[in-house]
């Protein structure tokens, strides 16, 4: 087996040591923070070229299946062989997947079968490592079969059969009742903090500025921000809330309150929560596509990116919270999962579970359980089967309702941006709209581009040792030039919600000050286009300060060592460039009504351009451009805003968004720092195009060590040892003899090891010279042979094999639609060498060059 193959840092006696991801050692005893989606995908047909072997194909299609094949495509003088194969592999399903935590040990002396005396450490797996998703769906049928039958039995069993059933959906609902209240906890919780930079409430000190002034019966509606309760800080120090003295005294206690906001969220990150920073939707892809980070989603990881999460969103900087209540929402899964036994001991079984708890995160983060199952489908989640859909959508829905019912906004809806557009959109209107989808496209993919490569640069140089200089540095940064622009002092959801706000003659915003006709007959609800006043100029040129400040700011806030959402920011962007648009829109209509493109259906007087719906469509564009979502996307936007009949423009902007940036570069924002932190996520959206065989990407390659292998029964203990002591391999194949190289399995080192020590402890006269066979009867010794150690149990026998000449667009397909770690290559039934994850990712990257070396943990 080639050097860099199964690579592992440790040794024989040191197997508990970190390794990489394409390793398949598992520890003993180990408690893993989360778990994986549970049906495996089948291949829908036979790929041409791909030939599986039989005990294979037993595996994934079911022995009775193959039987049939075997009769329709072999002569009856084939058959006995073929049927003596899929004994071998019934043999082994029997004992490794009914009882997947046992190794069988026969010796000379006294025979133990340690199927009845589970060895710790069979059936888990290491850190950074990937699950063997054909095992794991294997041991949840086998699981629930045996449960099917017992509940037969007696009214006992039957009913904790039903009780396994309803345990899958009593785990939703406790996912989406912690996602809903944590949600509601984290938005009342930062507008709180985020007022607390500009005052304090005299009657309740936990009143934010909006809750503070509900409660004045001096109030007026014109001015409804102002109260006496509320007291800015330069009214409470200095008594004056006007002059130079007042101005200075609340810039200082504004930046101050959000340095002090933004280094404890990183002290307590660095400190008890590495794991809590950034966004984490590109670590949770990972996770479900079946590599395992542990502690990622664990109990402490949950604690710290809450508090940490309200702390960053308070201090201004340039981030959302929706990212990372995805990230919050799996944590909930993932501690859920360990009250029910089939989902704390099987990964694939919690993947389920942890792809419905991202649907019910973004289900809170934006008021839209839709969107938020359909955001799990097309951008988190690497397999997606039906049963996780309904779940998905029930969790979503808890979540939305729990929210709900805590009303975090004091509104009765579940968003901040709730609209109601009383004008239709028309037709000529789609060629702006289709501008803002290509501001869009490119600025998610100069947004992309720019925050790699800064992100890059924080990896490779000293930067990255001081994580706390630079989130203070950013934060003042964006602090000093925040405050004195009203677009950019404000919070970021506030400043959407402004945006998309649509004029009526009672907004006091400087966005709506118009120059009011006195002879209009119109109504409120119908408000004709209308000259733009002073405010709305003063508006425009803060806007568009704004929109500079925030496309160049985001780029080096995105990746610090701090919760980060990307979605906000985004939205934030497009609105602003949105809104901009359809203001200079809306007044060409106004003044230009008789030109061609207004003429017919905007007439003086009539309310033809609505500028908040060009804010709508624009958040939705560059949003869009960063992430590359379409679907969910719009249902996101119109689940977000209530704009159920503006699904056309948005689509077209999403799409357009799309193309534009798809066109510069193929990678979104998540797939971008996946890359960047070297996951080894095979990506399923991608195609592989290029016209390569199993042979160019298989290891051993040309001029390489031939591959390590052990025989099935003519090696000792020590020999075994040896091999083990001198290679780093994860795994081994099993064959006949050297001579033959004819492949029997294949059997994992942490395996080997723990059933070579539990050997010598618990079966008498196992020792170096010991003979180790993988046969099903033991081999003839000489007399007074040292006692034989039998490990056939913990061997493969149906490991997934192709031929060299396959087609690495099948070998790729069979690995992605199977969620396989490793594939062995053959040469008419001779073992040629073996096909890892890494090594796809490796070949993916060499072929786009790319750096290949870069496919590793970062």
């Amino acid at each position: 087996m080639a050097k860099d193959q199964f690579y592992r840092r440790g040794s024989f006696n040191s197997y508990q040591s970190n390794t990489s991801d394409e390793d398949m050692v598992e520890i003993a005893g180990a408690s893993l923070d989360f778990s994986f989606a549970e049906d495996v995908p089948p291949l829908d047909r036979e790929p041409q070229g791909a030939h599986l072997s039989l005990s294979a194909k037993a595996t994934v299609f079911g022995h009775s299946a193959v039987i049939q094949y075997c009769h329709s495509s072999f002569p009856p003088p084939m058959l006995q062989p073929l049927g003596k194969h899929l004994e071998d592999a019934l043999d082994y399903k029997r004992a490794l997947y009914t009882n997947y935590n046992g190794a069988g040990m026969n010796g000379a002396s006294k025979i133990m079968d340690f199927l009845d005396e589970p060895i710790p450490g069979l059936g888990t797996y290491e850190d950074f490592n990937t699950i063997d998703w054909v095992r794991e769906k294997s041991r949840d049928r086998d699981r629930h079969r045996e449960i099917t039958s017992k509940s037969k039995e007696s009214l006992w069993a039957l009913i904790k059969g039903l009780s396994d059933a309803f345990s899958g959906w009593l785990v939703m609902l406790l996912v989406g009742l912690m996602a809903g209240a944590i949600a509601g906890l984290i938005d009342m919780a930062s507008h709180w903090m985020t007022d607390l930079k500009e005052g304090v409430c005299l009657v309740g000190f936990w009143y934010n500025h909006e809750h503070c002034c509900w409660t004045s019966s001096e109030t007026t509606f014109e001015q409804r921000d102002k109260c006496p309760q509320w007291k800015s800080w330069s009214e409470l120090f200095l008594d004056q809330s006007e002059g130079a003295g007042a101005y200075i005294l609340n810039y200082f206690i504004y930046v101050s309150w959000a340095l002090a906001f933004a280094f404890l969220a990183v002290s307590l990150v660095r400190v008890f929560a590495p794991y809590a920073c950034g966004s984490g939707i590109p670590e949770i892809k990972t996770i479900l596509s079946g590599f395992i980070i542990r502690g990622y989603l664990g109990k402490w990881t949950l604690i710290i990116k809450i508090v940490t999460l309200v702390l960053a969103v308070s201090s201004g900087l340039s981030l959302g919270k929706e990212g990372p209540l995805v990230h919050v929402a799996c944590c909930c899964g993932n501690i859920v999962c360990h009250l029910c036994t089939k989902y704390r001991k099987n990964e694939a079984k919690r993947r389920e579970v942890l792809s419905a708890a991202a649907a019910a995160g973004v289900s809170v983060a934006f008021g839209a359980p839709i969107g938020g199952v359909l955001f799990s489908l097309e951008e988190v989640s690497y397999y997606f089967p039906l049963k996780t859909l309904w779940r998905s959508f029930f969790a979503a829905l808890v979540a939305a309702f729990t929210l709900r019912s805590i009303n975090p906004f004091g509104n009765s809806r579940l968003v901040l941006f709730y609209v109601e557009f009383h004008s239709p959109w028309h037709l000529l209107e789609l060629v702006p709209f289709v501008l803002l989808g290509i501001f869009g496209g490119l600025w998610g993919a100069f947004f992309i581009r720019a925050n790699i490569a800064w992100c890059r640069r924080r990896k490779t140089t000293k930067l990255g040792k001081y994580p706390v200089l630079e989130v203070l540095v950013v934060t003042a940064i964006t602090g000093i030039i925040a405050f004195p622009n009203d677009y950019t002092k404000m919070s970021t959801s506030g400043l959407i919600s402004e945006l998309f706000n649509d004029c009526g003659l009672l907004d006091s915003s400087q966005l709506c000050d118009y120059i009011n006709d006195v002879n209009s007959t119109k109504t409120i609800d119908d408000l004709p286009d209308r000259a733009a006043g002073k405010g709305v100029y003063t508006a425009i040129w803060q806007l568009a300060l704004a929109l500079v400040f925030k496309i160049f700011i985001t780029i080096f806030t995105f990746g610090m060592k701090v919760p980060s959402g990307l979605f906000i920011p985004s939205m934030a962007v497009g609105a602003i460039a949105g809104r901009l648009l359809g203001v200079g829109m809306e007044q060409l209509a106004y003044y230009h009504n008789d030109w061609i493109i207004f003429r017919g259906w905007c007439s003086p007087g009539a309310d033809c351009i609505t500028p908040g719906l060009y804010a709508m469509v624009g958040a939705a564009a560059c949003l869009g451009g960063v992430t590359r979502m379409t679907v969910s996307l719009v249902v996101i936007m119109f689940e977000l805003t209530g704009g159920l009949e503006y699904i056309v423009p948005l689509m077209a902007a999403a799409m357009t968004s799309k193309w534009v940036s798809d066109a510069i570069g193929r990678e979104g924002i998540y797939e971008a720092h996946i890359r960047l932190n070297g996951y080894p996520f095979l990506e399923a959206k991608e195609e592989f195009t290029h016209r390569t065989l199993a042979m160019d990407v298989m290891r051993p390659r040309r001029n390489d060590p031939p591959l390590t292998s052990l025989t099935q029964d003519g090696m000792k203990v020590e020999d075994v040892e040896t091999i083990i002591n001198e290679t780093t391999y994860s795994g081994f194949p099993v064959i006949v003899s050297k001579e033959s190289q004819r492949l029997v399995g294949f059997i994992l080192r942490r395996d080997l090891i723990i059933s070579i020590e539990n050997g010598r402890k618990r079966q008498d006269g196992i020792v170096s010279t010991s003979l180790i066979y993988f046969t099903e009867h033991s081999p003839v010794q000489p007399p007074n042979s040292p006692a034989a150690l039998k490990l056939r149990s913990v061997l493969d026998l149906s490991p997934f094999t192709v031929t060299d000449h396959t087609p690495m667009e099948i070998v790729v397909d069979i690995f992605r639609k199977l969620g396989l770690r490793q594939c062995l290559v053959t040469h008419n039934g001779r073992l040629l060498g073996i096909i890892t994850k890494k090594d796809i990712l490796k070949h993916i990257a060499q072929m786009a060059n790319q750096d290949p070396d870069s496919i590793m943990f970062n």
